[in-house]
């Protein structure tokens, strides 16, 4: 949090800002709060941080510590903060930060923080969070412990920056550094001088767009935000509209603008509504807060979403000099005027308009008769552009639609939109150009019946919902589990505990790899790679880069001392590219300096040269055309499929395109590579889902037996399978350097670096031939599944086993052939991903499911229930399968649900509505929970006692936010029959716990359980004797007389793993040890015009077995889903044609924010549904919940069918994943869409 004061008003103005974008030298005079500064366990934690953790809002907590700023800033600018307000605060974070597994209802769905919980309730809004148990009425936290927020006991602003701000004179601020010079001029004059001696200095405010990165290339940089007169704004409204300062952050011109259209006439505040607009959806609270108005209009070019509107508006732009300084003034409006801004962006908030645009037209007094209109889009080209020629054609029509369809045909013909390489569809721009046209067509047809009933008509009632923008409103949940009334008051298992690092998290005292302490002498790595996809290396001119300052080194292949190749199947996993690279991103050496920028500058001068090598294979499609794939290939078969297709009534065929998803956790991949000095010792710091392999893979790389490698991990900022062979790979990179210098290495990856090199899940083809009678009985399916593996094999041909093996998900299909290729190509290597290969074969079924559906004419829900699976019965594997639960689990979600009724008042919405439609649809789920052999789930856990009673535990899992930690010490608490509060977990080592297998397949509780109850157990049988001889003694008792007769206090656990195998050759085996079952309704509301959408409602039940935590698993279910949505819906990764990763960011790839959570989320975890096979009766379900998120993809897909029988377009359709707005603007056709594609359905005017 910023807070600054101002002299003149006598104000402190405080602001939440990020730091990663905010240069110490613009904080001049300011103060600053960081989350340690609120609150930390050393002094006293805030009442914020106390919510957010106690109300389980933290999982990996890597980015908990933002959310508390942002809320804390709130509470402290506005104590009683409105809803609206609220969900300002947090509009546009990403969700990852719930995806770790994370909590949405603890902090998404309502904010966990009791004191706004109260303020609603006393305004007679809706409760943020309600517990309905099965058994007992209780919640997931109690409340009665909270403190109480009392602002009198916040941090004071500081009196000295008081003084200072009112007694100093103005001047210039000068900061030299290393290689660039700071300056911030305090008047006009000074800042138009300095512009004439450095003319390419980059003028900087904000620093949103220009980045850090280009500040530090930058030998000067002026920053004008000393300058008073710059942010001056003046309320002369009467006379010439509003001037705004060009240094006007976009929070403030927000407050300037809200408090103008409260005191003003409506009709003179029509642009400034527009411009509000606009404004409600740039960028983050964040981001606002430091960006300029100027910085906007002049950086972001035809990305800016205020100059269409601000130029259609006829607003001034008052420059001092070239392109140096600006005001603008923003004019009111005459009457018979009207003015609109509109956007559509691949996500609601915090992301970059797809095509924007600002519109106005002026009547003839009295008429209808155009008089004078602007038009501007932005995101069409490389600037805003105004239809010149169509305006004026316009001008003296009446606004008719004659009118409207000769202004579409017209724009459309003066725009040009260029095609483009970075993935961009100009059909869809083209097609919201005459959109945002025909809406506001609508607009003032309404207006001008409001102003003249008698006279105007106004527009249709079913067109009206086409008028209003989705708005992100404060999300309901209810979460029901069952309680145990008659457990023991002690024993934790089956209670929501908090998260054990959750008070950590919310105060940042949480450690993650980069907040370790530097080691004397440390390194800082920077990667060099690979810019081209298929490619012999003619040579590395290094030259350059040793010569920056500060380099101490670069690192080569040659400087591997033993294993650079790492052969676990036919084709190698790689550290360094040798000879040639095989993908755009592959590391082909390293840079080590003295600092992190050091590091990046001097890899930025490493030259290679390449000599193209072909075939350059990108594609799925490309690699069956060279026939390129990783063996071995797949295949499964029950039945007589052949036979089968010979007896049905009706025969299918289709193929689904399912596009990659970016793991986007929150923490980086990050190594930190300490060398001992002797016996070749190093230990490794590693954000790692698997320890033991980083051990292995460096010991190797380094020629070193394994015992030389000590692996820490404390905890992981997200990984969700992202973090396994990569970051040993990574780790490896780290320690060869390390080995070579004899210092400490820290390699961190900026989010570009890693979304570049890592890979993510796996794109995906399903090709599938379906036969099926009449009534809905499926009998044949003949499926061919394609990955796309990428470079190296990876976890590619396990990914498609199982995609294989998991293809049923909840339905018997008697004649069944199924096959998967997992594809060779030029891109980085796809790995292992949440669901690991389920999210996409089952989305083929799910489609193929809906197929038959629409051929027969019953109801998608009619044909899942008819082929679902509903007696004891065996998989397409063979595998004994007990499907109770999965039909306990749909008539539960139908019931709770209820579907049907709100499928009926969908369909009537859907009559009255034209231009928004809603949709609704329901799934089930068959997760089958195993890792396919039995070694793989084998696990270790060691237990000490101390003489004092406490108690030391270590596992093999590693924490990522699953609450993997905290359930392992509820075990151990319940074993020892001992408080949580006697227990610590330190951290996971390959020093304590050796040869752990990764925490991966939702199976950490599951085996680390297992070994932690048996390491306690043993301790416990020791102490038997003793507790017998003293019953009636205490804890410390005990182990104070154990220790006197030397009985050992500390044990080993283990668990030899789940019996599990399959035989590919039979086809057949026992591959999972049970299954987890459920199902999810979800209903959306679509926008025809532009293919936006809304997640209204979802509908969750799970089957998880006894839930040993119901906060943390709940958690795991909602987080899941949402990062489900994401794949399903809007997460889209874009390459160029030579296998250039465009979607390297925030910036250009869009993730689920709090605007995509569902406006009411329910879960509710399956009664009654113990599960024999694992710890307390539990299920590993970490992974389960993702597939559900497709239940929106099909809601949607209900709704477009909607708008298609209404429009008469009965030919069949497909939707491929991500459902991105680009593909339902496109599946909703309508005039405007032929005006582009040519496609277009029976007899409907381009109004309706």
């Amino acid at each position: 949090m910023i807070s600054t004061y101002e002299p003149a008003s006598k104000k402190i103005r405080h602001y939440s800002a990020n730091a990663c974008l905010l240069p110490i030298c613009s904080l001049y005079g300011a103060a600053v709060t960081t989350v340690e500064g609120v609150g930390s366990t050393k002094t006293r934690i805030h009442p914020v941080q106390e919510r957010l953790a106690k109300c389980h809002g933290s999982q990996c907590g890597f980015c908990t510590p933002g959310m508390v700023m942002s809320i804390y800033t709130l509470l402290r600018n506005h104590p009683e903060p409105t809803a609206e307000q609220m969900i300002a605060a947090l509009a546009g974070k990403y969700c990852h930060f719930l995806l770790c597994s994370g909590d949405p209802h603890g902090l998404v769905l309502g904010l966990p923080f009791f004191f706004l919980m109260e303020l609603m309730m006393r305004e007679n809004s809706w409760p943020l969070l309600v517990f309905f148990p099965l058994k007992v009425s209780t919640r997931l936290f109690s409340t009665d412990e909270f403190q109480p927020l009392d602002p009198t006991q916040e941090l004071i602003f500081p009196p000295e920056l008081m003084r200072m701000a009112e007694s100093q004179q103005k001047r210039a601020l000068f900061f030299h550094g290393e290689q660039m010079t700071w300056i911030s001029p305090v008047n006009l004059d000074e800042l138009l001088d300095l512009k004439a001696a450095y003319p390419k200095a980059p003028l900087v405010v904000g620093n949103t767009s220009v980045g850090m990165y280009t500040i530090r290339m930058a030998p000067v940089v002026i920053v004008p935000v000393c300058m008073g007169g710059c942010t001056h704004y003046i309320h002369n409204l009467l006379v010439t509209g509003l001037t705004l300062g060009a240094v006007c952050s976009l929070s403030l011109v927000t407050d300037v603008l809200t408090n103008a259209i409260s005191e003003l006439p409506e009709e003179k505040t029509k642009v400034f509504c527009a411009v509000l607009k606009q404004l409600r959806t740039l960028g983050s609270e964040q981001i606002r807060n430091v960006a300029s108005l100027g910085g906007n209009i002049i950086s972001r070019k035809s990305t800016s979403d205020l100059n269409p509107i601000l130029a259609a508006s006829g607003c001034m732009l008052n420059l001092a000099s070239r392109d140096t300084f600006m005001s603008a003034l923003l004019s009111d409006f005459a009457q018979g005027e009207y003015v609109s801004a509109f956007r559509q962006a691949p996500r609601r908030e915090n992301a970059l308009p797809i095509t924007n645009a600002g519109m106005r037209v002026l009547f003839e007094e009295g008429t209808d008769i155009i008089k004078d209109l602007s038009i501007f889009y932005g995101g069409a080209v490389s600037t805003t552009v105004c239809a010149k020629q169509t305006c004026w054609t316009l001008i003296g029509r009446h606004w008719n639609e004659q009118m409207l369809d000769e202004a579409c045909r017209l724009l459309l013909g003066e725009i040009a939109l260029p095609g483009s390489d970075s993935g961009e569809k100009v059909d869809y721009k083209k097609t919201l150009m005459v959109s945002f046209f025909y809406r506001f067509f609508l607009e003032v047809l309404q207006s001008l019946k409001t102003t003249d009933p008698c006279c105007y008509h106004g527009i249709p009632m079913e067109y009206r919902s086409g008028l209003q923008d989705f708005k992100t409103k404060m999300p309901q949940s209810i979460q029901l589990y069952q309680a145990k009334p008659s457990q023991s008051p002690q024993d934790p298992v089956g209670r929501p505990i908090m998260h054990q690092s959750g008070i950590k998290h919310a105060t940042g005292e949480a450690v993650y790899i980069d907040d370790l302490p530097s080691v004397d002498g440390e390194l800082s790595l920077a990667v060099v790679t690979s810019s081209r996809a298929h490619a012999k290396i003619v040579s590395i001119d290094t030259s350059e880069a040793l010569n920056r300052p500060g380099v101490f080194d670069i690192i080569t292949a040659h400087d591997v001392p033993a294993t650079n190749e790492f052969y676990y199947s036919d084709d190698p996993e790689i550290i360094f590219a040798r000879n040639k690279v095989i993908c755009v991103g592959q590391i082909v050496c390293a840079v080590v300096a003295d600092s992190d920028v050091h590091a990046k500058q001097a890899a930025a001068k490493v030259k290679i040269e390449y000599e193209v090598l072909e075939p350059v294979i990108l594609t799925i499609e490309e690699a069956i055309k060279h026939n390129s794939f990783f063996e071995p290939k797949r295949k499964l078969e029950q039945g007589n499929v052949d036979q089968a297709f010979e007896t049905v009534d009706s025969i299918i065929e289709g193929e689904l395109c399912i596009g990659g998803q970016e793991h986007f956790y929150m923490e980086t991949q990050s190594v930190l590579a300490v060398p001992k000095g002797e016996d070749k010792e190093m230990d490794l710091y590693v954000s790692t889902q698997h320890p033991a392999i980083i051990q292995e893979m460096v010991a190797a790389s380094l020629g070193v037996p394994a015992n030389r490698i000590m692996c820490h991990v404390k905890r992981v900022g997200g990984a969700f399978g992202g973090k396994l062979l990569k970051a040993g790979l990574l780790a490896s990179v780290a320690a060869v350097a390390a080995n070579k210098t004899g210092r400490a290495v820290r390699l961190i990856l900026s989010r570009g670096d890693d979304m570049l090199i890592t890979g993510g899940r796996h794109p995906f083809i399903g090709k599938y031939k379906v036969g099926f009678m009449n009534d809905g009985r499926i009998r044949a399916v003949d499926a061919k599944y394609y990955i796309n593996g990428g470079c190296t094999p990876d976890e590619s041909v396990l990914v498609a086993e199982v995609s294989l093996l998991k293809m049923d998900n909840a339905y018997k299909i008697p004649n069944l052939r199924c096959c998967a290729y997992a594809c060779k190509t030029n891109l980085p290597s796809n790995t292992a991903f949440r669901g690991f290969g389920f999210p996409q074969s089952a989305l083929v079924t799910e489609t193929w499911i809906t197929g038959v559906a629409d051929k027969t004419g019953l109801s998608p829900e009619k044909i899942r229930e008819i082929n679902m699976y509903k007696e004891i019965e065996q998989t397409h594997f063979k595998q004994k399968l007990d499907p109770q639960n999965l039909i306990r689990c749909w008539n539960e979600c139908m019931e709770k649900s209820a579907y049907y009724s709100r499928k009926t008042t969908i369909e009537e919405f859907n009559k009255q509505n034209y231009w928004k439609k809603k949709g609704i649809a329901v799934v089930p789920m068959k997760y089958p929970f195993g890792l396919g052999t039995r070694y793989l789930t084998q696990a270790a856990a060691l237990v000490h006692i101390y003489t004092d009673g406490s108690v030391l535990l270590t596992h093999g899992g590693i924490e990522m936010g699953q609450g993997i930690h905290t359930k392992m010490i509820q075990v151990a608490s319940r074993e020892l029959n001992i408080p949580m509060s006697y227990i610590h977990f330190c951290e996971t080592s390959t020093t304590t716990i050796p040869n752990a297998c990764a925490s991966a397949g939702s199976a950490g509780t599951d085996v680390n359980g297992m070994a932690v109850k048996d390491a306690c157990q043993t301790l416990l049988k020791r102490l038997q004797p003793i507790i017998s001889k003293n019953p009636k003694g205490t804890w410390n008792d005990w182990i104070k007389e154990a220790f006197e007769q030397s009985v050992s206090l500390s044990a080993t656990g283990y668990f030899r793993g789940y019996n599990e195998k399959m035989d590919w050759e039979k086809g057949e085996g026992q591959p999972f040890t049970y299954f987890l079952y459920g199902a999810a309704c979800s209903e959306v509301e679509i926008n025809c015009l532009t293919g936006d959408h809304k997640n209204l409602r979802t509908d969750i039940v799970m089957d998880i077995g006894c839930s040993i935590n119901p906060a943390v698993d709940i958690g795991q279910i909602e987080g899941a889903f949402v990062q489900g949505i994401g794949l399903y819906t809007m997460e889209e990764l874009k390459y160029s044609p030579e296998g250039v990763l465009y979607t390297k960011g925030p910036d250009q790839y869009k993730i689920p924010a709090v605007c995509d959570i569902p406006e009411q989320f329910n879960v509710s975890l399956l009664s009654s549904s113990p599960n024999p096979y694992a710890i307390y009766a539990s299920k590993g379900l970490g992974e389960a919940g993702f597939f559900l998120g497709c239940s929106v993809f099909f809601a949607l897909r209900d709704a477009v069918t909607s708008v298609r029988s209404e429009r008469g377009l009965t030919k069949t359709f497909v939707l491929n994943s991500p459902l991105t707005a680009e593909q339902l603007r496109a599946s909703c056709a309508d005039a405007f869409t032929e005006m582009v594609i040519g496609r277009w359905g029976k007899g409907q005017s381009i109004s309706g």
